[in-house]
């Protein structure tokens, strides 16, 4: 039974205040666009399919408690939504990928002499189906993962792994992508353990994944980010697995800060690294990860714990969200709900 971080009922949007956890568990109702950009911009809602489905779903929303006048007034509206959406979490590709599709669509619809309520009704309609399919998708990214995993170990033995940030159903939908490789693992009694990163500075790890894992009586372990390499060497681990917040044509991948180094570490110790990801977080139009723009966050998130002042007054501090691993570094594969991909570039042995 996965957590359900999402809500959709009767056309009104709830999403779990991410934020809160895993002291707290608080749903929040949104209502608008406004709303919806603003649970993304503070990462009440994170994790690049989460974003574009509560982003879209917080669309549908509000043309669905509205009134509007023209097919043309409808169109212009989700356009100019859809743009600002786009702009609450840069680095996710996922929901500048909606955008992309939606606003045609809607547009198509004008151009049919469709009326105004017509295209209300299908716009919604193409966000529910955003939902829907998720997770289907997220089901075979675990499937496909989960055999991708079990073809670097022995016959029956079962896999230990290591997995950042967090990609599980609060990430998503529902079941997950990196995360959803795992529950596919322990689906089929493959699991041995899994550890997870406290993925600092937002600790996503420790609040959000461990939080996935208790809930679900997973077998894990926390682990703090700078004992990713001892890990590796005392524990065997068999697999890292990482999500996804874009990939470039050349299969750079931008993930949560921190996974550059694990893939790094990973390579060193003999470990199939993999990236897992719905096929809508590739960008195309991105030759490589220099390309991708990185969201840098609050010095905040440095330098205070709840609110209390931790670091020397005066420091300066950098504080990127995100990190590009290089294609070569990918050496378990990019793991997709179609496909997995090994890029050519990429080699596994020990250094």
């Amino acid at each position: 039974m996965t957590l359900e971080a999402i809500k959709w009922r009767d056309r009104k949007l709830t999403i779990l205040d991410q934020l809160l956890l895993p002291m707290k568990k608080e749903y929040i109702d949104v209502t608008c666009v406004e709303d919806g950009w603003a649970v993304i911009n503070k990462m009440q809602v994170r994790g690049a399919p989460a974003i574009s489905i509560v982003g879209c779903l917080s669309l549908a929303a509000e043309l669905a408690h509205g009134t509007y006048s023209s097919a043309s007034e409808v169109v212009s509206l989700v356009s100019k939504k859809l743009k600002y959406l786009v702009t609450a979490r840069p680095t996710a590709v996922n929901m500048e990928t909606a955008a992309k599709k939606l606003t045609p669509f809607a547009e198509n619809l004008k151009n049919e002499g469709k009326s105004a309520e017509e295209i209300v009704e299908a716009v919604i309609v193409w966000c529910e189906k955003l939902l829907e399919d998720d997770v289907v998708i997220n089901v075979k990214i675990g499937k496909l993962g989960a055999a991708a995993v079990l073809s670097h170990i022995s016959e029956g033995r079962k896999a230990r792994v290591l997995t950042h940030c967090n990609t599980g159903s609060l990430a998503t939908a529902s079941y997950g992508t990196a995360l959803g490789v795992v529950r596919a693992l322990q689906e089929a009694g493959r699991l041995e353990h899994v550890y997870c990163t406290e993925t600092r500075p937002y600790n996503q790890g420790s609040r959000l994944t461990a939080f996935e894992l208790v809930a679900e009586g997973l077998p894990g372990t926390l682990i703090c980010d700078s004992a990713a390499a001892a890990l590796m060497r005392e524990k065997g681990i068999d697999a890292v697995l990482v999500g996804a917040d874009r990939v470039a044509a050349n299969w750079d991948t931008a993930n949560k800060i921190g996974t550059y180094q694990l893939a790094v570490v990973a390579k060193h110790h003999g470990v199939p690294f993999f990236v897992c990801s719905p096929s809508t977080s590739i960008d195309q139009t991105l030759s490589g990860g220099a390309d991708i723009p990185i969201e840098e966050r609050s010095h905040k998130e440095i330098t205070d714990v709840a609110g209390t002042r931790i670091a020397a007054p005066g420091i300066a501090c950098w504080n990127p969200a995100f990190d590009i691993t290089p294609a070569e570094l990918i050496t378990g594969g990019v793991v997709t709900e179609t496909y997995v991909v090994i890029p050519p570039s990429a080699t596994l042995s020990k250094v």
